[in-house]
């Protein structure tokens, strides 16, 4: 069995211990996925970036990272790490109390894969993981809600969306449903009768016609065009 190495970012201490048992709660892996490990932990965004320099891509997978740290914070990390090619496509899944809608939404500009709690159960902690590192969007409803009441503060943006989305496909729209409402290409799968790889080539060519960055992107404009 393979893992999934992870690095913690948070400026406290005790946090950092919690995620780390959280996550070594289930440590051996199970049938749905690869082991997960901490492999490296940093207290603010510089020693984020320093601890994945370091690894060079080979002991990090996933970073889970507190947006508000001392020294350089959860989005000035986020944004050094996707300037640089070797980090670029690092999954970093924000860790917050959802108490400002902004912040959620200017991390999701910067281009994180989502957000969990960090009240949040151990099994939740693992999917969310695994979720992030098989490429998918990793967003707490609780985010999804404050991040699409942003994404529509402007009649504009609602718009925009539904002339983006307007060409679809009654199966396209659909997929982009089931992406909106937070479901795995597994679980998408299961719902259309689809193949998972059938689901996951629908996904890719949402992505590139529909020019989105990465899948939360997909979220949020299917939030913002009606269809969830």
């Amino acid at each position: 069995m393979s893992e999934i190495g992870v690095l913690v970012v948070d400026d406290q201490a005790m946090v950092r211990a919690g995620i780390r048992a959280l996550l070594e709660l289930g440590a051996e892996g199970d049938d749905r996925g690869d082991r997960i490990v901490v492999t490296a932990e940093a207290a603010n965004g510089a020693e984020a970036l320093e601890a994945l320099r370091a690894a060079d891509g080979g002991r990090i997978d996933v970073v889970l990272m507190d947006i508000r740290m001392p020294v350089l914070d959860g989005i000035g990390a986020l944004q050094a790490l996707r300037a640089r090619d070797d980090t670029a496509a690092v999954p970093v899944i924000m860790l917050t109390t959802f108490d400002s809608d902004e912040l959620l939404f200017d991390s999701l500009e910067a281009g994180a894969a989502g957000f969990m709690r960090k009240d949040l159960e151990p099994a939740e902690l693992h999917a969310a993981v695994r979720r992030a590192h098989a490429g998918e969007a990793v967003l707490d409803p609780a985010a999804t809600r404050l991040v699409v009441r942003r994404a529509l503060a402007g009649r504009a943006r609602a718009a925009e969306a539904e002339r983006r989305i307007a060409g679809l496909s009654g199966r396209e729209r659909d997929m982009l449903a089931w992406v909106g409402r937070g479901l795995s290409n597994d679980e998408i799968a299961v719902q259309l009768s689809l193949s998972p790889g059938t689901a996951r080539t629908y996904v890719s060519k949402l992505l590139t016609r529909l020019d989105c960055r990465d899948r939360v992107a997909l979220v949020v404009l299917a939030h913002a065009g009606g269809l969830v």
